[in-house]
């Protein structure tokens, strides 16, 4: 299996399954001689770690991430950075009846179709906890494009029907941390966590779309053809478990809109050229135009329910799949700093491909 690389200057390989003892990366290509935050980059996958909340999955891991190349004395050597994470809380037993059964809307029978064999123990490679590793690397790619003013900051848009109306809502921080949706709008978080709690407690999942917007990205990332910026967005986006959809700026809205209301019309603004509005979504002709770059990534519910379930085993006789296991209600919330960390090695590693800005750090 190939294919475990992401990113072509600034580049993340990841390693491990979910019941393996560790999961894993090497990120080759940081800039040298940068001072890393290491309390920062564990606090961005506490954001991420499983049992966080009685919303999440209760499998209790600490992430803590291990550095054991490419840092010293606080900084980036240049060198590859190699890093792991331990699993300590995996109960492979409550995966042993699937052993011979593929769940409904999971990854058992293409796994077992293409290669013959699969790790049934939480999923194997196929599982969410894989993400961690590209949050230890969003979280250095994030520290880095800091040094340029670039902020990358997600949210929950939506918890089934129930999503983000209010356009007066500031996208900020501390709000959207506050709550365990992860929803910038407090009195809409309540209503998504009772919502969440609803489905959980009939055995069910549900779930969301996340909303990202990336601010001060300078003009000219990407390329028109086939390195086209939202493209490779749409790629990162959709290579994260569970995502079934993206769209940038206007999205299929704009679809139902006059080429004269969508157009982004010029307008000067401190001797600077902006655009009046952004249906563009901050990218235009494949290529960044200066404006807050905006998009939305759509997760299905989680697959894995606390309810019986008609299947069939490698045979190909029917079976029922049994519901069990510590799993996420909806994996909203705890996708929010996933789409962060591929955002932030997106445009970092466009940075770094564009040349458009020293790299070298002060």
């Amino acid at each position: 299996m190939s294919a475990n690389s992401f990113g072509k200057l600034f580049c993340v390989t990841s390693f491990g399954e979910s019941h393996g003892p560790f999961i894993g990366g090497v990120i080759d290509g940081c800039p040298p001689n940068f001072l890393l935050d290491l309390d920062q980059i564990q606090k961005e996958l506490q954001r991420r770690k499983p049992g966080q909340s009685e919303i999440t999955t209760q499998r209790k891991e600490e992430d803590k991430v291990e550095f054991i190349s490419g840092i010293f004395e606080g900084r980036s050597t240049g060198m590859p950075i190699a890093f792991l994470i331990k699993n300590a809380d995996h109960r492979s037993e409550d995966y042993s009846h699937l052993k011979d059964q593929f769940r409904p809307s999971h990854a058992d029978f293409t796994w077992q179709s293409k290669y013959g064999i699969r790790d049934y123990r939480g999923g194997g490679r196929s599982s969410a906890r894989e993400t961690a590793i590209r949050v230890v690397g969003g979280a250095i790619a994030k520290q880095i494009l800091t040094k340029w003013n670039v902020s990358i900051q997600a949210y929950t848009y939506s918890i089934g029907d129930l999503k983000l109306e209010n356009k007066e809502i500031t996208i900020d921080a501390n709000d959207i941390e506050s709550n365990l949706v992860r929803c910038p709008d407090k009195e809409l978080s309540k209503k998504m966590i009772s919502l969440i709690n609803e489905v959980q407690a009939k055995g069910d999942t549900i779930g969301g779309v996340v909303g990202c917007k990336i601010i001060n990205t300078p003009i000219g990332l990407g390329d028109p053809v086939y390195e086209r910026l939202e493209a490779n967005l749409a790629k990162a986006m959709l290579s994260i478990n569970a995502s079934k959809g993206f769209e940038i700026g206007s999205g299929f809205e704009g679809s139902k809109m006059l080429g004269s209301e969508h157009n982004d019309h010029f307008d000067l603004q401190d001797k600077k050229i902006i655009m009046k509005s952004n249906f563009s979504g901050g990218v235009q002709g494949g290529i960044s135009n200066g404006m807050p770059i905006e998009f939305k990534v759509a997760f299905k519910p989680v697959a894995t329910i606390m309810k019986d379930q008609k299947s069939i085993d490698k045979e190909g006789k029917e079976t029922v799949i049994k519901g069990k296991g510590r799993h996420d209600p909806c994996v909203v919330p705890r996708a929010v700093p996933i789409v962060e960390a591929m955002a932030a090695m997106v445009i970092l590693d466009h940075l770094m491909i564009n040349n458009s800005l020293n790299l070298k750090s002060e």
